[in-house]
């Protein structure tokens, strides 16, 4: 949805975004970096993913971004990322859920930026992906847990007590904690 944007801002460098990440730079191209304001060592997981910034949500960028992909459930970014696009820029929210979007002035969207979001993907999407994926040598960061520990999952993700993704893996029924 970011269409060819050549500069690419991704809010929230976690788990989707250390993919996008690879994929923009395997397909030339370059790549911003945001993360919580001061949060250096997922500023530093972002230039190993091929980002050629990284810095705070609250940095402006040195270049003016094509397109941004926000990733966190922070509404309050949606202004912050249109600040941060050209002329004609898109503004992507690919959120499951938002935060409301505090009111911003027009200004933000004159000359032509846009705000979308992402409801679904289409299987054809994952098919997509995944025949990318098989020419792109796509590193992931996944952090196990077994699917009877959901919830400290959940907790770690909610901490940030990792970067990359929480990955859950099913039990079998005879096992007990």
């Amino acid at each position: 949805m970011a269409g060819d944007a050549g500069r690419l801002g991704l809010y929230d460098f976690g788990a989707a975004a250390h993919i996008v990440a690879q994929v923009a730079c395997y397909e030339g191209r370059e790549v911003y970096g945001f993360t919580r304001s001061g949060d250096r060592e997922k500023q530093q997981f972002a230039r190993k993913q091929g980002a050629s910034w990284a810095g705070g949500s609250d940095e402006v960028p040195p270049k003016r971004l094509d397109a941004a992909i926000i990733f966190a459930p922070v509404g309050a970014l949606v202004p912050v990322a249109l600040k941060a696009i050209d002329k004609g820029g898109i503004v992507v929210c690919a959120g499951i859920h938002l935060s409301e979007i505090p009111s911003f002035d027009y200004d933000l969207l004159w000359e032509e930026r846009s705000i979308t979001s992402v409801a679904n993907l289409m299987r054809n999407d994952g098919t997509e992906f995944l025949n990318l994926a098989l020419q792109i040598p796509i590193k992931t960061r996944v952090h196990t847990h077994p699917l009877h520990q959901a919830n400290v999952a959940l907790e770690s993700l909610r901490a940030r007590t990792f970067k990359g993704a929480a990955v859950l893996l099913p039990t079998h029924s005879n096992q007990t904690d």
